[in-house]
């Protein structure tokens, strides 16, 4: 069996970006991790309840963690009627972030940092210490460590997608939801979506679904590519998603890959954000003689 991998966290550091942007301690990683999956959850079902005539669709959520800030991006494809109903429908959105995820961060303050320093410059030292340490470190030994605690706010934007909605799996993947709710055959939905996807200018897309398809007692994998996908190119930028869905019959999995186009950019350059010099071509002699 060939070993499959995620074309998103495969790409990573050329053509696909972190989805969640923060550094913290070793003891605090789990708990900021906990913390991304929480908030994600509850801002889906926040728009799925509550937010159903302003949102068409959720795309992605990126989160951004500063010291005495989150900075939340919600990527949504809006609706006609986005305007005169976002007000209401999403007022409380932001008062409900803050309330149950906003966490408390603590830092030291300049003379506490300095002797933090201090003290641990003192122990790795040899004994021989320079007279200018010495002096340094008196005048910071008798004091005590003060910490300062920070709420941390919760910044909320929205990004509307305008153009191109089906160039994006997430939307593809709930039409197909939607149409095999409708009981439509499921190979007329796989081609009606590679349809959708080819007039949004995409240059390839596979569809795939796997499940007791049609209420088969034997479950199966069915799938319809089109175009182009390379999977195996870490320049081509590829979209993904994995939607499973629940049907009467038991839980369906669809998986969509877009290829949306190919960087031609040298490879250490999508690594290191290089931009590789030009070799001049070498200069030709005509044929003329010269004068």
């Amino acid at each position: 069996m060939g070993q499959k991998i995620n074309p998103l966290g495969f790409r990573l550091g050329t053509t696909q970006s972190h989805h969640s942007l923060w550094f913290a301690k070793p003891k605090n990683y789990i708990k900021e991790l906990q913390d991304d999956e929480k908030i994600r959850d509850y801002i889906k079902n926040y728009i799925q309840k509550n937010m159903l005539f302003s949102v068409r669709a959720l795309i992605r959520i990126e989160i951004e963690k500063y010291f005495d800030l989150t900075d939340i991006k919600i990527y949504i494809i809006p609706t006609p009627v986005f305007k005169e109903h976002y007000q209401q429908e999403g007022k409380n959105l932001q008062p409900n972030l803050q309330k149950k995820f906003a966490s408390v961060n603590e830092k030291y303050d300049e003379t506490t940092l300095k002797l933090i320093y201090y003290r641990q410059k003192r122990k790795n030292l040899q004994l021989n210490l320079e007279k200018k340490i010495d002096s340094v470190n008196e005048k910071y030994n008798n004091k005590t460590p003060k910490r300062i605690y920070v709420l941390r706010k919760m910044n909320l934007t929205l990004k509307l997608i305008k153009k191109n909605h089906y160039s994006h799996p997430n939307i593809l993947a709930e039409f197909i939801f939607a149409q095999l709710q409708a009981r439509i055959p499921f190979r007329k939905i796989m081609k009606r979506a590679i349809e959708l996807a080819k007039a949004a200018n995409t240059q390839g897309i596979r569809v795939q679904i796997a499940g007791r398809i049609g209420g088969n007692d034997i479950a199966r994998v069915e799938w319809l590519r089109d175009g182009r996908v390379p999977l195996q190119t870490i320049q081509a930028k590829i979209d993904y998603c994995c939607y499973p869905i629940r049907t009467i019959y038991g839980v369906l999995g669809i998986k969509i890959w877009i290829f949306i186009e190919e960087n031609n950019k040298p490879f250490s350059s999508l690594l290191f954000g290089e931009k590789l010099k030009k070799e001049k071509p070498i200069s030709s002699f005509s044929s003329e003689s010269k004068k």
